[in-house]
């Protein structure tokens, strides 16, 4: 029996769940590229590694000195990396919960 086009909720669904999915990435990006920036020791004043300490202060501050060893440049790549890997794995478990809610496709009985 072929499937059906999914109707407009289905598809709603299945836009949240991408929509979810790519701020979480592009979240988690942002954080690893702070994570790169502190490893290899940008500059601080320099714009883009400000606007990547921004979000990386917003989005991962629970990873804040989880990890601390004894060199601080390792410590703070050490938790940007594993708050950036929480942002990916949560983004693809909610938006996989987001698409298991959608309504199901009907079915279309063959003539």
């Amino acid at each position: 029996m072929p499937v059906m086009a999914s109707n407009g909720f289905a598809r709603a669904f299945e836009l949240v769940a991408t929509i979810v999915r790519v701020v979480c990435s592009v979240i988690a990006a942002l954080i690893v590229a702070h994570a790169v920036f502190v490893l290899f020791e940008a500059n601080p004043a320099n714009p883009l590694v400000t606007f990547t300490a921004g979000w990386r202060d917003t989005f991962g501050w629970f990873t804040r000195d989880l990890f601390t060893p004894s060199d601080p440049k390792i410590a703070e790549t050490i938790n940007d990396g594993l708050a950036a890997l929480i942002w990916v794995v949560v983004g693809s478990l909610v938006s996989k919960l987001v698409v298991r809610l959608a309504p199901a496709s009907k079915v279309k009985a063959d003539t």
